[in-house]
């Protein structure tokens, strides 16, 4: 057997290297470029106290903070508890900020630094108040912060072996559904029941986390079902390499360059992330555009599923039609 050619060889390598030049760029770029920007927190107080503090803010860390208006501190942790802002400073007699561990331990450590400096400008002792503590079972919010990533895989897998060992679409749609919702049980028990990383409701996390699943195993069997097996590169390149990274589940979506940030909360990983977060820490909290965002992921992929059924269904027909034809000529003849 002749050896293999040295520019065969050459261009494997070359090729090889560009792969993982792009893999370390999906998944570092985003710790590279993240920074505070925008970040929403809430300041209550008479307008007299509001205004030099914000400009306080604006000085301390330039552009990282928007300052959100409240009319008192009630309506301040509102803000918090609604996800609207990521935590507030309350003036007046007994200054307070008031953190939200639970939405972002970065913040909350960044608000927390800025006790001294605020006390120093009010001159009166101020207070640090957390309004949404992380959990016993996930006191550094590292598992929550971490939890795309076995979501992306787990779909992928689920995706992909269906499509290569299950033969027919609308097999291929149950077997994707009901491995989705199996997982989704079986994951949020281990996360909640186990770890107790989560909290709420355990039907409600295992819906998130089977619709995360079904998103992004039903799109792999979808495309498959239109262009074969070629099309399942698409949950490797769509999911792991842009989706998965721009997640935001260990930090806020603002602090991505824009619009990625944004961008993220549309796809599969970073809704899912965001909604588990709010089930457990935020249930005032409006996640109807992240529900919107599952769903219809899952709903592309069962659509996708469908054109490929009726097209193979319409090129078997054509098939059928021309064999009988050329049946009838040959009879005839």
């Amino acid at each position: 057997m002749p050896h293999t050619p040295w520019r065969h060889l050459l261009g494997v390598g070359a090729g090889l290297v560009g792969v993982l030049t792009v893999l370390v760029v999906a998944f570092l770029w985003p710790a590279f470029t993240s920074e505070p920007r925008d970040l929403p927190i809430a300041v209550a107080g008479p307008a007299a106290a509001v205004a030099p503090v914000a400009q306080g803010l604006g000085e301390r860390a330039p552009g990282a903070f928007e300052v959100v208006p409240a009319a008192d501190r009630a309506a301040a942790v509102d803000l918090v508890e609604t996800r609207e802002a990521y935590g507030a400073l309350v003036l007046g007699e007994e200054p307070e900020i008031l953190v939200a561990s639970g939405g972002s331990p970065l913040v909350a450590q960044q608000l927390t630094a800025l006790a001294p400096a605020l006390q120093a400008q009010l001159g009166v002792p101020v207070t640090v108040t957390e309004v949404a503590p992380l959990l016993a079972g996930d006191p550094r919010g590292a598992i929550l912060g971490a939890v795309t990533f076995p979501l992306v895989i787990g779909g992928m897998i689920g995706g992909i072996a269906i499509s290569v060992t299950v033969v027919g679409v609308w097999r291929r749609v149950t077997a994707v559904t009901a491995y989705s919702a199996l997982g989704g049980l079986a994951v949020a028990g281990v996360l909640q029941g186990w770890f107790g990383a989560l909290a709420g409701s355990y039907w409600v996390n295992a819906g998130i986390i089977g619709l995360a699943i079904l998103a992004i195993g039903g799109v792999i069997v979808g495309v498959v079902s239109i262009v074969g097996r070629p099309g399942i590169a698409i949950g490797p390149v769509l999911f792991l390499l842009i989706a998965n990274p721009i997640a935001s589940a260990a930090q806020p979506w603002q602090m991505l360059p824009a619009p990625w940030g944004a961008i993220g909360q549309w796809m599969p990983p970073g809704a899912a992330a965001a909604l588990l977060r709010d089930e457990s820490y935020f249930p005032q909290a409006d996640t109807m555009q992240l529900w919107v965002a599952l769903a219809s992921w899952a709903l592309l992929g069962l659509l996708l599923a469908t054109v490929g059924h009726f097209r193979d269904t319409g090129a078997a027909s054509q098939a059928a039609l021309e064999e009988a034809s050329e049946a009838s000529e040959l009879v005839n003849a």
